[in-house]
């Protein structure tokens, strides 16, 4: 693994949904207990000379027009050095479920632009974007999971064209899980499709610090 790009004295925010959240707002306060907080051991176990300002901002539940409503807040006032964001499955879910608050992938891609529109000039924040993911085999399309499945690819496809536009490094969790799943059934890593057991998150604060290393 190379140099990590985080320097000695930066601060670094993550905003997004539960998978972010994680219990940041209870018990596991402030980083909650999912990849942010591993996330956060992993570098301070490589690299014990950088003292870093970890912030969590996700809320579970959120989509990216919760995200736009409470941007200058929870991202503009903090004035990161790093801004990482994951968003987009409770986009496709109430989007699928035909909920009119649900966000489709043209206005998930509509308001992503906007909200890192703001942050590129607003503050002077590094990206690191984070793909959403479905942890899931079947292809049948005969099921709400097969049927998730085939909308996630138009969902990806903006957090890729957001990482090119904004100069941003990219997570990609969706291929990552799948090369996972090759291996390993889907309950390995979680009880269900979207939230992560800890091997699961694990993963992801893996495959994060990969990113961070390039």
């Amino acid at each position: 693994m190379g140099e990590l790009c985080f320097k000695d004295g930066e601060k670094v925010l993550f905003i997004g949904d539960s998978i972010t959240d994680c219990g940041r707002r209870d018990a596991a306060a402030p980083l909650g207990d999912g990849y942010v907080s591993l996330l956060r051991d992993l570098v301070t176990w490589g690299w014990p000379d950088r003292t870093i300002a970890w912030v969590n901002k996700g809320i579970g539940g959120n989509k990216v027009t919760d995200l736009r409503d409470r941007w200058e807040d929870d991202v503009i006032r903090e004035a990161p050095d790093w801004l990482s964001v994951k968003i987009g499955i409770n986009d496709l879910h109430v989007h699928m479920m035909g909920d009119p608050m649900g966000v489709s992938p043209a206005r998930f891609r509509e308001v992503y632009d906007e909200i890192l529109t703001r942050a590129a000039a607003r503050t002077k924040a590094q990206l690191l974007l984070i793909t959403p993911f479905f942890i899931s085999t079947d292809r049948s399309g005969q099921s709400y999971r097969s049927r998730v499945l085939e909308l996630l690819p138009e969902y990806l496809d903006t957090v890729e064209a957001m990482a090119k536009k904004f100069n941003a490094r990219l997570v990609r969790l969706q291929p990552m899980f799948e090369r996972q799943l090759q291996f390993r059934p889907p309950d390995t890593f979680c009880p269900e499709p979207v939230h992560p057991y800890r091997s699961g998150h694990l993963l992801i604060a893996q495959e994060v610090l990969r990113a961070l290393c390039e």
